[in-house]
């Protein structure tokens, strides 16, 4: 896709969002089934990922980690993000990588010290790109794939969130 065919594509949305900003409000979901032992099946649009406990908390690395999916997650939408930008940009990138990298300390997730905290502690996105463009476009590339990566803004902007669990 090139810069051309990806404004035309935009543009009845960018548009529409425009003329109706609450059309552009969508609620995105995401529902899990509690699993054998201690697991959880999330359902994916490419099929069912089993989320378990990571080994430095008792599991045994064959199901998925919440915290590794949280990390695939920014690297995935960062990805698409720099690749939209890129485009709407007209800078090539011949190759490139995304890499994401949590630090945890899991004394907070095992309730062994409350100093320290549950979560990470710190995330770094690293991208690895070949391409020829100079590297004040590469800059502001990086720039604009943060501003506009849904993951790395929710990340970095902490949501309003809340739990419940209405009785039956």
């Amino acid at each position: 896709m090139n810069s051309k065919e990806l404004r035309a594509l935009q543009k009845p949305l960018k548009e529409e969002y425009k003329a109706n900003p609450r059309e552009a409000e969508i609620v995105l979901h995401a529902k899990g089934k509690l699993g054998k032992n201690i697991s959880c099946e999330v359902a994916t649009d490419t099929g069912v990922a089993e989320a378990g406990l990571h080994p430095a908390t008792g599991g045994d690395g064959s199901q998925a980690c919440s915290g590794d999916m949280l990390l695939e997650a920014l690297v995935a939408c960062a990805g698409v993000t720099l690749k939209s930008v890129a485009t709407a940009m007209q800078i090539t990138v011949h190759e490139g990588t995304v890499k994401a990298e949590g630090l945890l300390d899991f004394r907070g997730t095992l309730g062994v010290s409350r100093e320290a905290p549950v979560g990470f502690k710190s995330i770094t996105l690293t991208f690895d790109l070949d391409t020829d463009a100079e590297q004040k476009k590469v800059e502001k590339l990086i720039e604009l794939t943060e501003r506009y990566c849904v993951i790395y803004q929710t990340l970095k902007n902490s949501p309003e969130l809340r739990a419940n669990a209405p009785l039956h």
